[in-house]
């Protein structure tokens, strides 16, 4: 993160100063470089939140939006949410103060971002002599040589769309294998009327967009794109929003699909605040899953202390997080995984145990473990190959939850084998435990809740560029990760 400061007197008393300057929408009357600037929604330039559009004289559009104003304080800060070189989160902060010997004015100018690795040098080198002391120089010249006694007639406003950006994203061109998956660029629009435009610095691979990819679940028709989840910073956000401001760090993990993109809109209430203590990379793996996990632990089931329950892709994404979090409420947890690595990875995820899938006598190993009993939940993802299994497993009233689909559907059934020990059959729809603003919310807090006692903990993802998606979807259906996967975009900043 670059931090820069600079300052400056002007000859002038600080009322006639910030008379100039606080006019958020004035700067086309005084700085040579301006042409033209409008407050957009016809609000007044004084207006926490308001968003003032600019072009320069070499044709560059620029937003940028008032975040605070003190007229006591002569102070203001300011984001720019939209400018021609990637100055990726800016806030600035600029402030009055009286040289009381003089009745001359003291001016101080902050500004903070982060620009590419390569422009780092160049940007600092911009903001500081283009924006900061071309800025004072020509505040000191409107000061003190009287141009700003009166708003000059303003040209015709700028024209709507100035705001679109470019964003590359992953589409599928038909249902199918990896091979599918294209990328593309494509424009993202201004968000519209209580929606927020995101600029993404990680995105999350789950095994949904695996079977949206196949056509397996229809919610992205070819053309479309895939993801469910990313975190990043809010760049825009659209008429109406004030639940997050541009600079915002902020993840989501719901519906529609659309997140394998560098920039997105989406609707601001569907967005959650992260906490200072959680990455960006670490948000996009954990959202999801970890959301799927609370209420699968919670809510489809309610796990409780000294509940026996079974974990099958114990080392996976969503089944490290199932196994640490049920054993912090006090369950014992049995893993299942298909290799002896992904055991050892499984028993670091808090179960008591691990067994190794495939095996003929596996239910008879599970219910060996207490007497024959047998389990009171199954958490199953894997679905075609395990159900028999899964059912073979259960205690009398036991529960499985079945949640995921790795080997296929498990097709028709009949349910009269479940009733010889009361067995109950769950199969939860992950969108209708986050459909809303509410649902979201009560997820994502259960989620950074265990993160902070340490009943979920972020582990580093396997992270691949963007570019390389086809090799991450690979990898992930050919079982051979543990933990979670996510996408770079080319570009993207991520803390």
């Amino acid at each position: 993160m670059i931090r820069l400061r600079c300052s400056t007197i002007i000859e002038a008393p600080i009322d006639r100063v910030w008379t100039v300057l606080r006019d958020f929408n004035g700067h086309d009357r005084w700085h040579p470089a301006v042409e033209l600037s409008e407050i957009e929604l016809d609000e007044p330039s004084d207006k926490v939140g308001c968003v003032r559009k600019f072009r320069l004289r070499d044709g560059a559009v620029l937003r940028e939006q008032l975040l605070s104003l003190s007229n006591r304080d002569r102070s203001f800060r300011y984001f720019i949410v939209e400018a021609p070189v990637p100055l990726h989160g800016y806030v600035a902060d600029m402030r009055l103060l009286p040289v009381t010997s003089d009745n001359t004015t003291f001016c101080e100018w902050r500004a903070r971002f982060e620009p590419p690795p390569l422009e780092r040098s160049a940007l600092t080198r911009f903001v500081r002599e283009e924006i900061m002391l071309a800025g004072f120089a020509a505040l000191r010249r409107a000061v003190l040589d009287g141009v700003v006694s009166a708003p000059q007639l303003r040209p015709a406003p700028m024209q709507p769309g100035l705001g679109r950006r470019a964003a590359q994203s992953v589409v599928v061109t038909r249902w199918g294998g990896p091979e599918v998956m294209e990328l593309q660029t494509s424009d993202v629009p201004d968000p519209g009327p209580g929606d927020v435009r995101i600029r993404q610095a990680a995105i999350g691979i789950n095994f949904i967009d695996v079977y949206c990819r196949r056509g397996s679940f229809t919610m992205v028709p070819p053309g479309g794109v895939l993801g469910m989840e990313a975190a990043g910073v809010v760049d825009m956000v659209g008429p109406g929003v004030t639940s997050v401001k541009p600079g915002d760090r902020v993840a989501y993990a719901c519906a529609p699909p659309g997140a394998y993109t560098s920039l997105r809109n989406l609707r601001a209430e569907m967005l959650v605040e992260l906490p200072d203590t959680l990455s960006d990379v670490n948000a996009a793996a954990l959202m999801l899953k970890g959301m799927t996990a609370s209420f699968l632990l919670h809510d489809v089931h309610a796990v409780k202390g000294g509940d026996r329950i079974l974990v099958y892709a114990a080392a996976g994404g969503v089944g490290q997080i199932l196994c640490r979090w049920a054993k912090a409420i006090g369950a014992h947890v049995t893993g299942v995984t298909s290799t002896k690595a992904k055991a050892d990875v499984a028993r670091r995820a808090g179960c008591n145990e691990v067994l190794l899938a495939g095996r003929a006598d596996l239910a008879d190993e599970v219910r060996g473990l207490n007497g024959g009993r047998g389990v009171d939940v199954v958490y199953d993802a894997i679905g075609a190959d395990t159900f028999e299994t899964s059912i073979a497993c259960l205690a009398p009233r036991g529960h499985l939850v079945s949640f995921g689909q790795a080997s296929g559907d498990v097709g028709s059934r009949s349910i009269d084998a479940l009733a010889s020990r009361s067995i109950t059959l769950s199969r939860p729809n992950y969108g209708d435990y986050t459909d809303t603003a509410e649902k979201v919310g009560q997820q994502a807090r259960r989620l950074f809740e265990a993160l902070a006692s340490g009943a979920v903990v972020a582990n580093r993802p396997n992270v691949y560029p963007m570019a390389d998606v086809r090799r991450a979807h690979s990898d992930l259906e050919s079982r051979a990760t543990t933990g979670s996967l996510v996408l770079l975009p080319q570009g993207a900043v991520s803390r």
